[in-house]
């Protein structure tokens, strides 16, 4: 059984664009990188779908951003909820030092 071939997304952003601006044909991208031309043409699919992302004016919030989000407000709630407990420990040590304990 034939093991399948990955390839990073520099290189089929690469491949794609020598056929965008006229450098090479699709036939031979395809025959110079065993490619088969069902999965080239996905690539470009892609490539042409998602190019407007790069020229957006605000990044798109992906899950780390969102998880991002997520932390910093738990980091707030932590943060508060420290500070009262250092209030309530504050008033309950004064209450006891007056009363002689």
């Amino acid at each position: 059984m034939a093991k399948r071939r990955t390839f990073n997304p520099e290189f089929k952003a690469r491949v794609v664009i020598e056929e965008l601006t006229g450098a090479k044909t699709t036939a031979e991208i395809c025959r110079e990188h065993q490619l088969r031309a069902q999965i080239f043409s996905r690539w470009k699919t892609e490539l042409l779908k998602r190019a407007p992302e790069i020229f957006s004016t605000q990044p798109s919030r992906g899950d780390e951003q969102q998880r991002i989000a997520e932390l910093e407000r738990m980091v707030g709630r932590l943060t508060m909820e420290l500070e009262a407990a250092k209030k309530a420990s504050n008033i309950l040590t004064s209450h006891l030092s007056r009363n002689g304990r």
